[in-house]
């Protein structure tokens, strides 16, 4: 049985319906540039393996969680699956995959730097690798889940010291989904106008993780509860890949070695 939190957004709970479609959307518009022998680091629960796995040759999913990989094996027997705590990405060696993707990992990466240079290295001359992550202009609180959060021009300048090309683009929403996206915004903004000490940025993010998590969910089980089926009814398709990153809700940029 899974258990989930609002960092891992779950595709059953009714009130993270937003959130899990916004994740899914990355999988999806990631599919033209999925090909040969694909890599996956961060697979989780498996969001997005039915729609990007059978586009590709082999396909090998690495996460942390030793519990999620197992449930991963029996689900997909005829995918692979690692337990893997990165980086470095020690198991893999280099020049191996045509593909690799990356979705809201990197935030969690105390060594950005190593882990693109990782994902470079075992990355064929001319592969592609499809990273995304929150753009910090658009988050409404300190996520203590996350060791850092970029523009979009921190990110870009990152990645270009390590890739032969960078594309960026990003995860947006239309009318309906920046709706909910405001009313979140105003939401927190009556929960963190308490924290008159600011200690939401002050304090170590460990102790900051448990409070985090309980008014998280209540404030997405608020949302629900007074939106109804404007949570319930964004799907994927509501979230747009846009050309330019500047007012994108996530960061989508693909790195080319």
């Amino acid at each position: 049985m899974a258990t989930y939190t609002t960092e891992i957004a779950s595709d059953k709970l009714v009130s993270d319906n937003p959130i899990h479609q916004r994740l899914l959307k990355a999988y999806i518009a990631a599919v033209p540039w999925v090909k040969g022998r694909l890599l996956e680091i961060g697979c989780g629960e498996g969001r997005g393996i039915e729609v990007l796995a059978p586009r590709a040759d082999a396909y090998l999913g690495l996460d942390k969680i030793h519990e999620v990989i197992e449930r991963l094996k029996l689900k997909y027997p005829q995918y692979s699956f690692e337990q893997s705590v990165i980086p470095p990405l020690s198991s893999l060696e280099t020049n191996t995959f045509d593909c690799i993707v990356s979705f809201q990992v990197i935030e969690h990466i105390e060594e950005d730097r190593l882990f693109l240079e990782e994902i470079n290295r075992v990355l064929k001359p001319g592969g592609k690798a499809i990273i995304s992550t929150p753009n910090i202009r658009y988050s409404l609180s300190r996520n203590p889940w996350h060791i850092r959060e970029y523009t979009p021009e921190e990110l870009k300048d990152l990645c270009t010291s390590i890739f032969r090309e960078v594309d960026t683009k990003g995860i947006g929403g239309n009318e309906k989904v920046m709706a909910y996206h405001e009313a979140n915004r105003a939401s927190v903004e009556k929960i963190t106008r308490w924290d008159v000490l600011n200690l939401q940025y002050r304090l170590p993010a460990g102790l900051l993780k448990i409070p985090y998590e309980i008014l998280n969910r209540m404030n997405r089980n608020k949302l629900h509860k007074e939106q109804g089926d404007r949570v319930t009814e964004i799907g994927h398709e509501d979230y747009l890949l846009l050309d330019s990153p500047e007012h994108a809700l996530d960061l989508f940029y693909i790195l080319e070695k």
